[in-house]
C-alpha cells in the first residue's frame, strides 16, 4: 500500500519531529512496516515518503441469507438431481479438453516438418494463439476451480494447462479464486480492476490525464496480458502474495513457490523457444510467431473477461469505513457481472461457457457444460426477486459497453 503523506501529515495522523516518529496505529489491523522515509522541504513542510507492506485484511459482506439465495440453491440442486447430472465434466468436456490441446499442440508440431518454411511459419503460432486461449478457457479455468472432476488429481493436471502456456497456476488460484471471485469489482482486492497508472477501471480510482485515450489505446494493451505473465507478473505476485500471507491458503511455502515457479518458467521457455530455435534455426521467425501467438491468445482472454465485469452496466462498490459491503455476496455477484451471447454457439463452446459469468460466479465448483441450462434458473430467479440480471446479446454489443465504460472511466465518470 502506498500512503499518501500528504493527507497523512494534514489529518495529523503521522507525527513529525526532528527525530521523525511514525504514529503507525494508523495501520491498526495490518502488520505495517516502514520500508523507506525520504525527507524534502516542500513549501516549508516535512513530507515523508511511506511504503506499507501489510498482511491481507479481507472485506466482509452481510451474512444473512435473504430468500433469493435459498430459492436458487433448491432449484439448481433439484436440476442436478431430477436430470441425474453430475456437476462436474461429461464425455463432451473431455472430448473439448482433447480438442484445444491438439489446436495447441498439432501446429506445435507442424513447426518441426520440413513442410513448413519462411513466412509459413507464422501460421501454426496464429492457429497456437487460439489454442492457447482455448485451453485457458476451457480447460484449465475448470480445473483451478476443482469443478473438472471430483478427483482432485485430474482438477490438478487439468490446471496445469495454465502452466504448459506459460503462466502459474498457483497465483491464478489466488489472484482468480481468492480474490476476484470474492471481491468482484472492488478497488483494492479485485486484482482484475487493477491496471496500475496505464487504465482507469473504476470511479473509485484515481484518473490521470492520458485516460482520456483510454478507450483508443487500451486494445493494443490487452494483447500483452500473457507477455505479463510469463515475464515478470508472476515473479512478482509470488512475492507480493508471501507477503500479504496467501501463500498458506494454498498450503504451499514461499520457497516450495519459487521453486516451482521458476521450474515451470525454464520448463516453457526451454519447449517453446529453445528447442525450435536450437533445432531449426532461424530464431527471428521463431520469435516473431512466439509473440504473435501471445498477442492472439492476451487479447482474446482479456477481452473475455473484461465484457464480464469491466462494463458500464456493473456497479464497483466500496465497502464502508469498517470494511464491510452492505450486501449478500450473491446480490454483491449478481450486481457486478454481466453475461453476454446467451445461447449455444461454437462461440460459446469454445470460450468455455464463460459467456455465462453469472452462473459461473455464483456457482464456480460447477463444471461449465451445465452454464447454458442453469442459466435459465438463475434468470428466472433473479427477476422474480428483482435482482439485476445483466446480459447483452452479443458478445459485439458487450464489447461496446466495455468500450462506453473505458470512455466514461477516461472522462472522470
Amino acid at each position: 500500500i502506498r500512503y499518501n503523506p500528504q493527507e497523512a501529515l494534514n489529518q495529523k495522523m503521522i507525527q513529525k519531529d526532528d527525530n521523525v516518529i511514525i504514529n503507525l496505529k494508523l495501520f491498526e489491523g495490518m502488520q505495517a512496516k516502514v520500508i523507506d522515509i525520504i525527507r524534502r522541504k516542500e513549501s516549508q513542510l516535512l513530507l515523508l515518503k511511506i511504503f506499507v507492506i501489510s498482511t491481507f485484511k479481507p472485506i466482509q459482506f452481510d451474512t444473512s441469507t435473504p430468500d433469493f439465495v435459498k430459492v436458487l440453491r433448491k432449484r439448481v440442486n433439484r436440476y442436478f438431481k431430477e436430470n441425474n447430472v453430475s456437476r462436474n465434466s461429461n464425455g463432451a468436456m473431455i472430448f473439448k479438453s482433447v480438442f484445444m490441446l491438439l489446436l495447441f499442440y498439432i501446429p506445435y508440431s507442424l513447426i518441426y516438418t520440413p513442410f513448413i518454411d519462411g513466412f509459413w511459419y507464422l501460421i501454426p503460432w496464429t492457429v497456437m494463439g487460439f489454442g492457447m486461449a482455448g485451453i485457458g478457457l476451457s480447460v484449465m479455468h475448470d480445473g483451478n476451480h476443482n469443478a473438472y472432476s471430483k478427483n482432485q488429481l485430474i482438477n490438478k493436471l487439468s490446471g496445469f494447462g495454465l502452466n504448459l502456456m506459460g503462466g502459474y497456476d498457483l497465483n491464478w488460484r489466488i489472484q482468480h479464486n481468492l480474490l476476484h471471485h470474492t471481491y468482484t469489482n472492488i478497488d483494492g482486492m479485485d486484482e482484475d480492476v487493477d491496471a496500475g497508472v496505464i487504465l482507469r477501471f473504476s470511479s473509485n480510482q484515481k484518473r490521470k490525464r492520458h485516460h482520456r485515450f483510454q478507450h483508443i489505446y487500451a486494445w493494443l494493451l490487452y494483447s500483452l496480458l500473457s507477455i505479463s505473465w510469463i515475464t515478470n507478473k508472476d515473479f512478482i505476485q509470488v512475492v507480493k502474495y508471501h507477503k500479504m500471507d496467501l501463500l498458506k491458503s494454498q498450503n504451499i511455502s514461499y520457497g516450495r513457490a519459487l521453486l516451482n515457479l521458476f521450474s515451470w518458467k525454464i520448463f516453457y521457455f526451454l519447449y517453446i523457444l529453445v528447442v525450435p530455435i536450437f533445432l531449426l534455426g532461424n530464431p527471428w521467425i521463431h520469435i516473431a510467431g512466439f509473440f504473435l501467438m501471445h498477442f492472439i491468445a492476451g487479447f482474446f482472454l482479456s477481452t473475455i473477461f473484461l465484457c464480464a465485469h469491466i462494463v458500464d452496466q456493473t456497479d464497483f462498490p466500496e465497502p464502508d469505513n469498517s470494511g464491510k459491503i452492505k450486501k449478500n455476496w450473491y446480490v454483491h455477484q449478481l450486481e457486478t457481472t454481466a453475461n453476454f451471447s446467451n445461447y449455444r454457439s461454437f462461440f460459446s463452446w469454445f470460450i468455455g461457457g464463460l459467456n455465462y459469468q453469472i452462473e459461473h460466479h455464483l456457482f464456480p465448483s460447477i463444471c461449465h457444460v451445465h452454464y447454458h441450462d442453469i442459466s435459465k434458473i438463475v434468470k428466472k430467479t433473479a427477476e422474480e426477486y428483482n435482482i439485476p440480471y445483466h446480459a447483452n446479446h452479443t458478445f459485439l454489443s458487450a464489447l461496446k459497453h466495455h468500450y462506453k465504460h473505458l470512455k466514461l472511466m477516461g472522462k472522470g465518470s
